[in-house]
Order: structure tokens, then sequence, then C-alpha cells
């Protein structure tokens, strides 16, 4: 895909600089020792592991755009996959990693489990989908670049995907030391797609194909303003797959027996968003067809407000979405960002009005969020602002223009042989894959 010029279209050199902006979180939000990336800008945030594996993929990005020169990256690379692999492993309520998987917030010094949280499966996949994709750019003979392939799939096959499920066939949302598996599992239409195709290509724990059926089984599809599609509320699940793998002329069984592929699905998930928006059934402030996006962020409360004489509910990170809610007038730019591979014609007029209203002024390039509903002392119309970037949300924006643009992280990916068997065992056919073995 190409960027190209016209009314409503954003410049190549525009597209440049979004990037630019988004790159700039990974070069300046890491810790050198350790490799490790912020989870966000806000004081005393730990690590992200998912933030970790975005980064492993936004420095061949960067390369490619002239944003860091290749030792460099390959140098950051080694140093964070080397560093995950001599980390503490263990059932240790401080340790780093167990059974190959990550907790989902680590220290950014010594790497140690932060704020008690859950060794997560979702997270472990996003880091290890961006380890794989940093192992299929380096290529080198150098002796840096083939330690980089040779950490990352080693670190690949330390995940114990079989232990995941949990004795069922569904994979667990992940587990916690003070108590073991967590209640939940994947199920149904969600992000954790990426995670069920490298469980079902691990060449050391794979899972049975069985179980991505048990995922699938639970799909549903709606019809929203004369849209049909495979329903998910909030944006983002209808793209953080979609960074590494590309499923256009792809299908699995329920796609094909709706006569889709994820990429359209995802495309009419967006311009149901802008529909929802165009329509505003809760009459917030600021949406329309160029103001749209609503997704898991954070937001301006908790709070409930007297505004303009209706009683409004605010929250703080929730899982926004369309059209059931929650929705309190939050919206996130990044989440429309990722958006322009599907349907760049509606998406970069957004962008363009966001920047218009006074978002996207930060170091970083886009906030998190922002709400023109809420009320503030702010005379510019794009209301309160997040104070606060994303590691999750920048890693989107580079990515997924790269991807609109040049295809580039979606063609690496096609190479990498667990991906690829991964897609085959949950029954994807057609596209590209033919021309795989």
């Amino acid at each position: 895909m190409k960027a190209k010029g016209g009314a409503g279209v954003l410049s190549e050199a525009e597209l440049d600089q979004l990037q630019r902006n988004a790159f700039a979180y990974f070069l300046h939000e890491t810790h050198a020792a350790s490799g490790l990336v912020r989870d966000s800008t806000h004081d005393g945030s730990p690590s992200s592991i998912a933030a970790v594996g975005l980064a492993l993929t936004a420095y061949p990005v960067g390369v490619m755009r002239g944003f860091m020169d290749r030792d460099e990256a390959a140098a950051r690379t080694l140093t964070t996959l080397r560093f995950l692999t001599n980390a503490r492993e263990g059932e240790e309520r401080d340790a780093t990693s167990h059974r190959g998987f990550f907790y989902h917030f680590l220290d950014m010094g010594s790497g140690r489990r932060a704020w008690d949280c859950e060794l997560s499966t979702i997270d472990t996949a996003y880091l290890m989908v961006g380890a794989l994709f940093a192992a299929a750019y380096f290529d080198g003979e150098e002796r840096e670049e083939r330690d980089i392939r040779e950490t990352a799939d080693a670190l690949y096959r330390r995940c114990d995907f079989t232990w995941a499920l949990n004795g069922g066939l569904l994979l667990s949302h992940g587990w916690k030391p003070e108590g073991g598996f967590l209640k939940h599992s994947w199920t149904g239409y969600s992000e954790a797609l990426v995670l069920y195709f490298l469980a079902l290509g691990s060449p050391t724990h794979p899972i049975p194909p069985k179980s991505y059926d048990a995922f699938t089984s639970s799909y549903r599809f709606r019809k929203l303003y004369g849209i049909e599609y495979l329903h998910a509320a909030p944006l983002f699940i209808h793209q953080l797959s979609h960074v590494w793998v590309d499923f256009r002329g792809i299908r699995d069984a329920p796609m094909r027996a709706r006569g889709l592929d994820y990429f359209e699905n995802s495309a009419r998930a967006t311009r149901v968003q802008r529909l929802y928006a165009i329509r505003n059934p809760k009459r917030f402030d600021g949406y329309g067809e160029t103001c749209w996006g609503i997704t898991s962020s954070e937001g301006p409360g908790p709070a409930t407000l007297d505004v303009g004489g209706v009683t409004r509910r605010f929250y703080d990170y929730v899982a926004r979405g369309v059209p059931n809610g929650p929705d309190d007038g939050t919206l996130a730019p990044w989440a429309v960002v990722a958006s322009i591979p599907f349907a760049p014609e509606i998406a970069m007029p957004a962008i363009a009005h966001m920047h218009a209203i006074g978002v996207g002024q930060g170091p970083y390039g886009f906030e998190a969020t922002f709400n023109p509903t809420f009320p503030t002392e702010s005379k510019d119309p794009c209301g309160w602002v997040s104070p606060r970037n994303f590691g999750l949300n920048d890693g989107p924006i580079l990515l997924m223009i790269e991807n609109y643009r040049t295809g580039f992280v979606w063609d690496l990916m096609r190479r990498c042989p667990y991906l690829v068997r991964g897609l085959k065992g949950a029954g994807f056919r057609g596209g590209w894959l033919r021309s795989t073995c």
C-alpha cells in the first residue's frame, strides 16, 4: 500500500513525522542496561513486556526509516534479549518469568515482577512475536546478528503453552504465584489471535488445533448500521494481531463461512466506529465523521459530573467500545492511526482533524486519549488531554503506518516458520499461505 497525496490524505512527510514521533518513545523510554521499555511516561512507570515486544519490532522499522542505524538497533535488541534470557525464572513471587512466560509489568532496572501483577500469556505473546520479528530482520552473519536469532528462538522455545492450557482447551489469561491460574481464559474474538498462532506453531510445547476451534466457537457476528462483521467493541482488538500478521486473503473456518477475512473485518469495524460517532447517541462533544476512535484506554475519571445539565459518568482506564459502551466521550488518536491500513480514506481525515484541534502536541506525538466533553479550563476544542504516552499506543502508530506504506512488518513475518505453522494449524488457507511450505 502506498500513501497518496490529495484532499484529506496525509502526505509522505506527515506520515514520516507521525512515525518519527512514535519511534522516539522507544528511543528514549528504554533502560540502557536492561533494554526494558516503560509502560508509560507516568512517573515511576515499570516496564510493560508488551511494549518491549513492540520495541523489538520498532527498531528495524527505525533503521529502514533512517531514525536509527542498524548497529545500534542490533545492540539494543541483543541487550534486551540477553537480559530476558538471563533474568530470574521460577515460581518465586519476585521472579521475572515462569515456564517461559513473563510477568505483565517488570521493574525497569532489575527486571523483577512489579505491582504483584500476573504472569501474562497475551503480553508474553507480544513480546515473543516481537522477538521473532527481530530474528527475521537481523539475518546477517555477524556474531551479534546470529546471537539475536539464536536468543530469540531460545526464548520462544521456552514458552510452555501446554502448561498455560491449565488442563483444558483454552489458554489461560495468566498465572500468579499466590493463587495459580487466573479464572479467565482466552475465548471469543479478541487480541489473543496471535497468542493462539504462536501456541499452535510452537516447536516445543504446541497446543492442539482443537484449542483454536474452542477459541473461535464463541465468535459473535453483528450487523450495525447495515454492516455485518465479527464484533468486538474496543477498536484495538481489530488491530493488535494485525501489527504482525497480514490477514489479507487468508481465512480460517469461521471467516470462510462468512466470505470474509480478518483484514476486511477490521475495515468494517473501523467504518462502524465512524458511523457510531456520526450518530453520537450519547451526545458527546466533538464526535463526528472526523472525530472517532473508541477503545480500551485511560480517561479523565473516575468522576460523576453535571455537564450542561446532563449527569455524566467519566471513567479512568476501561475497555471502552462500540456500540454498547462504556462510552464517556473519550477518544484515542492512536487507535485511529492504527486503522490506516484498513480504511485510510476515513482514518487520515480524522488524524488531520485531531491535529487541527490541538491533539498530538507532545514530544511523542499523539497523547493517549482526549475528551472534549470533560470540563476543563482549556478553551481548546479537544478538551481534556491525557498527560502521558504509552508504549502500547505508540508502537501500533509506528508499525501500522509502515504496514500501510510498505507492508514491511507483514512481509518479514511471512518468513517466520513458527507463525506460518500456527496459522495453518488454526486452519487458515489461501492467499500468501499458498506459497509457503
